[in-house]
């Protein structure tokens, strides 16, 4: 079926109690294992792409996911994460996505309220989601397992603000979720997030979902997260199993072992299908 916008498949998570998965896609192989996977759950879902990701331009990704996307019958909404230019958010509604993040949550309040007010006019008449961030998620370092970057814990006034400023239809927040990999449970603060969501009055989204426990995933939905975003653990799966074949001296014929790794990163996807509530409500 062709992609629906992401506001649509939030609002019946929040009415029915569970989150999307976001799950990182960059190519043929990415999307259509995804959407193989969602099919086979029943689960809606969203491909998720960023300017780190990007193999192909903006348009040939939209137009191979739009393809593949007509061959199957769940729910799917094709969103821009990250997008770190005015460009690329006019690049991706050219292109036919359904969802588009223009993250300058590092800019000044007054900055980022400005620019994505001018990203909801025109994405607004298109019926393209919008996604803004507020206060700063950083990441796992990859080494030393400490956390890198600018984190700075949203703050339900500034959120409640922003919406109202803006008019997006979800919120990124930060409330102790890092992006990458934890080598610990994460410290989420979850008294601000039912403050955030309060004060917000839209659905909430959790970047750097990888690494969360199952207990405080099921209690942020609980709280008002409708969306999930997954990128560093079902990369790590794929990187992994095309790592171990080379490294066990296996003959290293590409396309049987991007095979072995795209059943890795499949086995990924349903599992966040399934721990988010998704499984069953497409």
């Amino acid at each position: 079926m062709d992609f629906v916008p992401m506001a649509s498949l939030l609002r019946d998570a929040l009415a029915r109690g569970y989150a999307v998965p976001s799950l990182c896609i960059w190519n043929a192989e990415t999307i259509e294992t995804v959407l193989r996977v969602a099919e086979r759950c029943r689960a809606p879902v969203i491909l998720m792409t960023g300017p780190g990701e990007l193999l192909l331009s903006y348009a040939a990704l939209a137009d191979t996911a739009r393809a593949l996307a007509r061959r199957h019958s769940v729910p799917a909404a094709l969103h821009l994460d990250h997008g770190n230019s005015m460009e690329a958010v006019e690049g991706c509604l050219a292109a036919g996505f359904t969802s588009v993040m223009l993250d300058y949550s590092n800019k000044p309040f007054d900055e980022n309220a400005a620019a994505l007010r001018r990203v909801v006019e025109l994405a607004r008449p298109r019926g393209v989601t919008v996604e803004g961030e507020i206060g700063a998620v950083g990441r796992v370092d990859e080494v030393t397992g400490e956390g890198k970057g600018r984190t700075t814990l949203s703050d339900p006034d500034e959120a409640r603000a922003y919406v109202a400023a803006t008019g997006v239809d979800c919120l990124a927040v930060s409330f102790g979720n890092l992006h990458g990999h934890y080598r610990e449970a994460p410290k989420f603060d979850f008294p601000l997030l039912a403050r955030l969501r309060e004060a917000a009055g839209v659905p909430l989204v959790l970047h750097g979902g990888t690494g969360t426990p199952p207990e405080a995933l099921a209690r942020a939905i609980a709280l008002g997260v409708a969306k999930v975003n997954v990128a560093s653990e079902l990369n790590r799966a794929l990187r992994e199993a095309l790592m171990g074949r080379w490294a066990a001296g296996q003959k290293l014929w590409v396309p049987s072992a991007l095979h072995e790794g795209m059943e890795a990163f499949a086995a990924v996807a349903e599992k966040w299908l399934r721990l988010t509530g998704a499984c069953g409500k497409a």
